[in-house]
């Protein structure tokens, strides 16, 4: 029997791909260069390799957990199979079964299944961490399918009212339809790329995807996908809308299957109704339906109110400290330890970021919770042994955890031969697992299993990065498989996969302090301040959000790294760039 392939496009070269055989990595990088759909997987280097790319997308696989020179041999994706298994209800084998083959084939949300460093599931309906505080939500199409111009605006217009109503039947909330002005939620059906950094793959495949509220709500369709309305043909566009609204108003996926919220398409449902963990999940978010059911009606009612955050720990700073950060978001440095833990360094101080911008306690002496330390550091990379290193001036200092190795610190000379010294950043890339420093408007490329580790030909100038400025402050690789890069009170997101600052709106650069440290609130589709959202002056309601992730953290769930379509014949530019950085 055939396996067939998934018809989605490749996440290109992670870590993960990166080979020691030259043959064998050229195979891999056009086996992600071109859209494969419903070819016949010939060995199982092939299925594992694309398993391993659905895995990834989803969150089942952290982009950053493989190390340098491996394969994807099932060895290394038989935990994240079975946890992909166990998720969807199927037969747990930690193989790549014909029942799990088939599974990666349904069309589906493309949402990621995890998000984050938790893999327990402690309710079987899923919060993503954050909500909107009002109870009174508007949302606008901005754009119709195709399929509107054979059954009219009309109709979409009942099918996504519908699709809200779901939730609005069992929660403390009210959608009203606008024409103009702002809202909370847009919606809009788009092809392919459409200037959010997460391209549909056309028919099948990926449906649809939506923010979380604390990315602003918004939805977007697959407008090559065969829209229908109350039919066993195409896709059912109500039964997918209401899926994707559940995101705009905080549901993660379930794990249960008769769920909404499920991320498989099961088909047409002509007697559609929700699943009780979907009620559960909307209810702990908003709360039950109130026996009003419009606006002001019930000026008394309000959402469940919010979780307050743990006490600082003894001997911290009070949350008003994080000010330092927000008036001067400037960082020394930033890294991802191998807990997971994401850390900034300011001087003396250090910042622990969380889901909710800074850690409660936070901020905290460098030598109160790095013991020997120095301040005002240059650059900190953690690396694959789960070291991580932090250098300044001609010295650096290896950390396991938060506790000093033995025989640290070393000179930059003795441990990194060829990197300068007073560096302004360094971070290990995705493309190819290599260690990079930069200083100036320069920068090297360090390889420690090749002899010299740094090749002929560097330094080589930071324009070769495009769109990152010189003299940058800090850069952090995490786990969504971009490359954060800060200089002053800005940051920027590089694709790693495209090899350029990434295009999206708002553009980048874009402030740290709102967008990392909570410093603000803002929206991230449009940018607006959370007062824009309050539509009715009399209302108590603030129209804010709860932050749950930091406004960059997963630069937007999902995170979904798909390449253009592109032919053997002619490669695209950035495949190009691809090539002759990890081969060069």
């Amino acid at each position: 029997m055939n396996r067939m392939i998934p018809k989605w496009r490749c996440v290109l070269l992670d870590k993960k791909l990166v080979v020691t055989n030259l043959s064998l990595f050229l195979a891999s990088v056009l086996t992600c260069s071109v859209m494969l759909a419903a070819a016949p997987v010939k060995n199982n280097n092939n299925e594992n390799g694309h398993a391993m790319m659905y895995l990834m997308q989803y969150g089942w696989l952290d982009p950053a957990a493989k190390k340098v020179g491996s394969t994807a041999s099932l060895v290394d994706l038989r935990k994240p199979i079975e946890e992909f298994q166990s998720f969807a209800g199927l037969n747990v084998t930690g193989e790549l079964d014909d029942e799990t083959i088939e599974l990666m084939n349904t069309p589906r949300c493309g949402v990621r299944d995890k998000i984050g460093h938790d893999a327990r599931r402690r309710k079987r309906y899923v919060l993503q961490g954050s909500r909107w505080k009002v109870r009174e939500l508007s949302y606008r199409i901005e754009k119709y399918p195709t399929v509107a111009k054979s059954v009219g605006e009309k109709a979409i217009d009942a099918e996504v009212a519908q699709a809200f109503k779901v939730w609005e039947d069992h929660a403390n909330l009210v959608f009203t339809k606008k024409t103009s002005g702002k809202v909370h939620i847009a919606i809009r059906f788009e092809t392919g790329e459409h200037g959010d950094g997460d391209p549909f793959d056309g028919e099948g495949g990926t449906l649809a995807h939506a923010y979380f509220p604390v990315y602003g709500g918004d939805a977007h369709f697959d407008n090559a996908e065969r829209w229908t309305l109350k039919s066993y043909s195409g896709t059912n566009l109500f039964q997918v809308a209401a899926h994707e609204f559940g995101h705009s108003l905080g549901l993660s996926h379930s794990d249960k299957r008769a769920a909404l919220m499920a991320p498989f398409y099961r088909g047409y449902k002509p007697s559609f109704v929700l699943d009780e963990d979907d009620i559960q999940g909307i209810q702990s978010l908003y709360g039950k339906k109130t026996t009003a059911s419009r606006p002001g009606s019930n000026p008394e009612a309000q959402v469940p109110p919010v979780k307050p955050p743990p006490p600082p720990v003894k001997g911290s700073s009070s949350s008003s400290s994080n000010s330092k950060l927000c008036n001067d978001p400037k960082i020394d440095a930033i890294t991802a330890m191998a807990d997971g833990s994401t850390y900034a360094f300011k001087g003396e101080e250090v910042y622990k970021l969380t889901d909710n911008g800074i850690a409660p306690g936070y901020p905290q002496r460098i030598k109160a919770i790095f013991k020997d330390l120095p301040s005002y550091l240059d650059a900190a990379f953690t690396w694959s042994n789960d070291k991580t290193y932090f250098f300044k001036g001609s010295k650096y200092w290896r950390y396991t955890d938060l506790t000093l190795d033995s025989g640290y610190p070393k000179a930059i000379t003795e441990g990194f031969a060829g990197v300068p010294e007073s560096i302004d950043t360094a971070f290990v890339w995705s493309g190819n697992g290599k260690i990079y420093f930069f200083k100036g408007d320069k920068y090297w490329r360090f390889d420690p299993h090749k002899d010299p580790p740094i090749g002929g030909g560097y330094p080589k100038p930071i324009d070769n990065w495009t769109g990152i400025p010189n003299n940058v402050n800090a850069a952090l690789r995490y786990s969504n498989g971009y490359t954060y890069f800060f200089k002053g009170k800005d940051y920027y997101r590089f694709n790693d996969r495209t090899f350029q600052v990434d295009l999206a709106d708002p553009t980048f650069p874009r402030p740290s302090g709102e967008w990392w440290y909570g410093c603000g609130k803002r929206d991230m589709k449009s940018d607006k301040s959370p007062s824009d959202y309050q539509e009715d002056s009399s209302s108590d309601d603030t129209g804010e959000y709860d932050l749950g992730e930091p406004r960059d953290f997963h630069e937007r769930v999902p995170t979904t790294t798909k390449g253009p379509t592109v032919t053997t014949a002619k490669r695209p530019a950035w495949w190009k760039r691809m090539w002759n950085w990890v081969t060069g």
